[in-house]
C-alpha cells in the first residue's frame, strides 16, 4: 500500500475532529504556518485590489477619451457657426425662458 502524506491544514482539521471538536489541537500549528496562511491571504486580497484598481483606471481612461472626443466636437461644432473662438459670456445670452 501506498503512504498518502496530508497537507497540514489538513492533518491540523483530522486532529480537532479526533480530539472531539476541542479548540486546543494535539499538536499546535507552527507559527511559520500560520505566518504563511496569513502571507498568502494578504497576497490573494492585494491580487484582488489590484484587478479592482486596473478595471478603475481603463474605466477612467474611457470616460476621458469620451471626453476629448468631445471637446474636440464641440469645438470643431462652435467654429462652424461663424461666431468667434474667443471665450463667451453666459450673461450674454437668454435663458431658454425667455
Amino acid at each position: 500500500m501506498q503512504d498518502h502524506v496530508l497537507p497540514a491544514r489538513v492533518f491540523f482539521a483530522l486532529q480537532m475532529r479526533s480530539n472531539g471538536g476541542m479548540t486546543e489541537p494535539l499538536h499546535p500549528v507552527p507559527d511559520t504556518d500560520r505566518r504563511l496562511t496569513d502571507l498568502e491571504i494578504k497576497a490573494s486580497f492585494a491580487d484582488d485590489l489590484l484587478d479592482t484598481l486596473n478595471a478603475q483606471v481603463a474605466k477612467q481612461q474611457e470616460q476621458i477619451d469620451l471626453l476629448l472626443r468631445e471637446v474636440s466636437r464641440l469645438r470643431q461644432r462652435g467654429g462652424d457657426d461663424g461666431l468667434s473662438a474667443g471665450p463667451r459670456d453666459p450673461r450674454d445670452e437668454l435663458p431658454p425662458h425667455y
